[in-house]
């Protein structure tokens, strides 16, 4: 699974980080969500790859959010 978030239109609610804390979090740098450096995929801070454990909290954050910004593809 390879998620993307579009941070350019995050809203910081806040919804992804507090539902999945292990994969997002709130950026420090500018309080939008990115997900956690051990699992990018890239030196993009809003792409990634959870572990198996956590697709289902992943997803459940991506239905979560009110501006749909988390994408995701199998």
């Amino acid at each position: 699974m390879k998620v993307t978030i579009e941070r350019e239109t995050c809203v910081s609610c806040g919804n992804c980080w507090d539902s999945c804390p292990g994969f997002f979090e709130e950026s420090p740098d500018d309080g939008f969500s990115q997900v956690a450096e051990k699992f990018r995929t890239s030196k993009a801070v809003g792409e990634g790859t959870p572990p198996a454990d956590q697709d289902e909290c992943v997803k459940g954050a991506a239905d979560l959010c009110p501006v749909t910004i988390i994408k995701i593809e199998d």
